[in-house]
């Protein structure tokens, strides 16, 4: 990954969310002006290898929604947004690796799924039948799960923000992506109860970069037995009643102070170790604490990923960024 990162950094797509709407938006008029012409388009496994090449892009153009036009505008600036609040807070190269990844995943899932039509079915596919059998199985390979993958790295990204339910309502954004999760799982079981294992092959596929996302921005070390006694330490010291703890304490308020660096009497409690702004600069920041770093420190969401670990007493500094490598 960084050999690629060294190599390719350059060449990444900025602003790549607004270049997704642009294709989807032409996806639209097509099918607005001529439905039957997104058949020439869908990513078919078969007809690509018999010649039909500019399938391996031009799949991307089909819209993966509604045909309902104020649902589709509302539905691609939320992404759009969701797209862009990624690609600043993790970088451009990152988001690109990440949105690049669930298209390449789901192109590799298409031609697995053919060779396990071949495998299964070989006898009753030929010339006649597999073209018709391939250019259906086409469909359910679209950017749709992968739209949905977006929503879930913003939902895993940032889990405390909150957005307005039908224009309305405030929730957080992990609740609506626990919500998400549970529908993608129950599509999943549903088509694999009925026989579609190939739609369990798109889903898995589309998905595919967030589960590595995910299980790459988990960090093991944390199950050590120095971590969690280390962040028993941390719990106890801010309810007060750490060992030996008291009024007069000087012991207990000293760990206290090593644990708590970002408490202040001016009653700032947190504090990013980059910029330096707190939850009074702005209110609507959101502080986290770095696992990898060594000691405590904080960052706002603007730093988190982009900062330089702490490492042998050294202090955090402003770096590229160090999140999940996917």
């Amino acid at each position: 990954m960084k050999w690629l990162e060294k190599h390719l950094r350059k060449y990444a797509v900025r602003n790549l969310s607004l270049m997704i709407i642009i294709c989807y938006g032409f996806g639209y008029i097509l099918q607005s002006v001529n439905p039957a012409f997104l058949g020439y388009l869908t990513l078919n496994p078969y007809a690509i290898l018999h010649g039909q090449v500019w399938r391996l892009v031009t799949w991307i153009l089909i819209p993966p929604g509604s045909s309902s036009f104020i649902f589709v505008l509302i539905a691609m600036m939320f992404y759009y947004s969701l797209g862009t609040s990624l690609e600043n807070v993790w970088g451009t190269w990152r988001y690109n690796v990440y949105i690049f990844s669930g298209l390449i995943f789901t192109i590799i899932g298409a031609f697995v799924t053919m060779l396990l039509m071949y495998v299964l079915y070989g006898s009753e596919l030929n010339s006649v039948t597999a073209p018709i059998v391939f250019s259906n199985l086409a469909w359910s390979f679209s950017t749709y799960y992968i739209m949905l993958s977006i929503f879930l790295a913003y939902a895993a990204t940032f889990p405390d923000a909150v957005v307005l339910l039908m224009f309305l309502l405030p929730v957080k954004v992990k609740w609506l992506g626990i919500v998400d999760a549970l529908i993608i799982a129950y599509d999943f079981v549903r088509n694999a109860a009925s026989g579609r294992w190939f739609v369990c092959i798109a889903i898995g596929c589309s998905l595919l970069n967030f589960v590595l996302f995910f299980l790459g921005s988990r960090d093991l070390r944390r199950l050590r037995p120095s971590e969690i006694k280390r962040r028993n330490d941390f719990k106890r010291a801010m309810n007060g009643s750490g060992a030996g703890a008291g009024a007069s304490g000087s012991g207990s308020q000293g760990a206290a102070r090593r644990i708590r660096p970002n408490l202040s009497s001016s009653g700032v409690v947190h504090r990013c170790a980059i910029c330096g702004k707190t939850q009074a600069d702005d209110p609507t920041l959101e502080f986290r604490y770095c696992s990898k770093c060594e000691g405590t420190y904080e960052f706002c969401q603007d730093h988190l990923f982009s900062h330089i670990h702490a490492k042998n007493g050294s202090a955090p500094a402003p770096g590229n960024w160090t999140g999940p490598e996917v």
